[in-house]
């Protein structure tokens, strides 16, 4: 009797260790979730810090833009609407999007907006007067430091987002993850030419021709 106590004794024992490790590798496994989404709402509000560094830069080009003479109004309208379209895309500052319809749709507004102001830097290429303005040029150089920043945030939320994917699609994480609210999330599309940051360049050194001489009497 008292061996068959001792032996229960030990079972008891073995089975209560190793419920401890199994809490204690779970709740280990847990925090690890936790802290890789953590740091895809990180990357993610530094994305969006960047877009919106962006367009808080618009308003102050398209004034600076508009005021060249003639400059092309179609061109501007273009830039103003895409600005809004981006402000019209409602996704949490500090929470990666789950949907991949609206992380496209974020991505669509933001692309049709580079396309504008890709169009309008084209453009002012044929104002010279602009291209010298101070106000224009410090413009420029903010603009392409966040472009190259743009380019960099993306690319460092799609890694951040595939060590979090990988984790909860593999063992044993898989078995538990979906249930305790860990679902995959969806990354920002490689588009043609999106490992490099798009580049905005000017002339300053380029001057308008030479009026020619009038004629001597």
């Amino acid at each position: 009797m008292k061996k068959v106590i001792i032996g229960c004794a030990i079972v008891a024992g073995l089975a209560l260790v190793a419920g401890i490790i199994v809490i204690a590798t779970a709740a280990g496994s847990y925090n690890h979730l936790v802290q890789l989404s953590q740091n895809v709402d990180q990357q993610w509000a530094q994305v969006q810090n960047v877009y919106q560094r962006r367009a808080d830069l618009v308003p102050n080009l398209v004034a600076t833009v508009s005021g060249a003479a003639n400059f092309e109004k179609s061109t501007l309208t273009e830039v103003t609407q895409a600005r809004a379209s981006v402000g019209q895309v409602k996704l949490s500052p500090n929470t990666a999007p789950t949907n991949p319809a609206k992380l496209a749709q974020f991505e669509q507004a933001q692309s049709q907006l580079t396309s504008a102001l890709s169009r309008l830097l084209v453009v002012a290429e044929r104002y010279p007067d602009l291209k010298a303005t101070r106000n224009f040029a410090m413009l420029q150089v903010q603009l392409e430091g966040t472009e190259n920043r743009i380019s960099v945030e993306r690319r460092r939320f799609n890694r951040v987002v595939q060590s979090y994917n990988s984790t909860i699609l593999s063992f044993p994480a898989l078995i538990y993850a979906r249930a305790l609210g860990f679902k995959e999330k969806p990354y920002f599309s490689a588009s043609p030419g999106a490992e490099k940051a798009p580049k905005v360049q000017f002339d300053f050194n380029h001057q308008p021709a030479a009026a020619p001489a009038a004629a001597k009497p």
